[in-house]
């Protein structure tokens, strides 16, 4: 594992691997954690956009971890995923059929390729986490079109938050939008809350689950981080323990913000400059064509 300097503060399992309950922490930010919050999600965008220019052919995904794990140094953060429940990266890299929680290794990007970054860092007692998928290179239609598709389902997601509904309006929401498309959606990997716990309640499924009744609650900071598939959205695991890949060996996109559920909606911690407003636009105008209204 990469070493961390000790002026760094860590999480409690960085040591022994072995995090506290999931249980232990408030669901509801106080006015305090959240600004803490801010600050841990806020540098998680950096570094993913400091590490994304990295991708092309020929770079191992090693290079990038290696790379990521001194931009969370750089900002005095502890490299959230190092030695969480034993992972030996600071970095999941998941290419092509692995759906999440690839382990970067000496395998060169080739072109055709994509590959999701899943970028996590505790930062001022907070974990701030966000993932996004990149073509490597000249990508074929269709796999451009599953990277399209999963965006747009983790901002159809973030779009259903609204305080007081139940979090399964989140799945549904992502559901209707990668199964319009005819793609799947993962189910056996979710989103979660998150603090200074890495993870937490609530659990967030990214398709409609009934027994989702969890109710959105305004200080609430929780992932959203859809994973779509070409095409069976079961998964196997490799030998290493933490390797999801499809079961058909199809392709697979992922993206992920953490959110913080605010008095009128949805305040997106980890969103890029912009982001908000041109995705909000976009869904707008995609709700008006459709004859609904547009998302808060």
């Amino acid at each position: 594992m990469r070493m961390v300097p000790l002026s760094i503060a860590r999480p409690d399992y960085a040591a022994t691997g072995h995090p506290s309950s999931r249980f232990s922490a408030n669901v509801v930010k106080n006015a305090d954690q959240i600004s803490r919050m801010r600050t841990a999600c806020l540098a998680a965008r950096e570094v993913l956009d400091e590490i994304c220019v990295l991708v092309a052919p020929g770079v191992t995904t090693e290079t990038i971890d290696e790379a990521c794990h001194e931009a969370y140094l750089a900002r005095g953060g502890y490299p959230s995923t190092l030695n969480y429940h034993g992972y030996p990266k600071s970095l999941c890299t998941s290419v092509n059929e692995v759906i999440c929680h690839g382990i970067p290794d000496s395998r060169a990007l080739r072109e055709g390729d994509i590959v999701n970054l899943d970028v996590t860092i505790f930062l001022d007692g907070m974990h701030g986490d966000c993932s996004a998928t990149y073509l490597v290179g000249e990508v074929d239609a269709v796999s451009r079109r599953l990277v399209e598709v999963t965006h747009e389902s983790l901002w159809r997601g973030i779009g259903a938050i609204v305080p007081g509904q139940p979090i399964n309006v989140v799945g549904r929401a992502i559901q209707r939008c990668a199964e319009a498309a005819d793609f799947g959606v993962v189910r056996a990997f979710v989103g979660h809350g998150i603090g200074e716990v890495f993870h937490m309640e609530p659990s967030v499924p990214h398709f409609y689950d009934p027994d989702a009744r969890a109710t959105m609650r305004p200080g609430m900071t929780f992932t959203i981080e859809p994973m779509i598939t070409m095409g069976a959205w079961r998964h196997d695991t490799w030998k290493d323990g933490w390797t999801a890949v499809t079961v058909d060996r199809r392709r697979t996109a992922q993206f992920e913000h953490t959110v913080l559920v605010t008095d009128d909606g949805v305040d997106v911690l980890t969103a890029g400059p912009d982001e908000v407003a041109s995705w909000r636009d976009r869904l707008a105008a995609a709700e008006q064509l459709a004859g609904g209204s547009a998302p808060r």
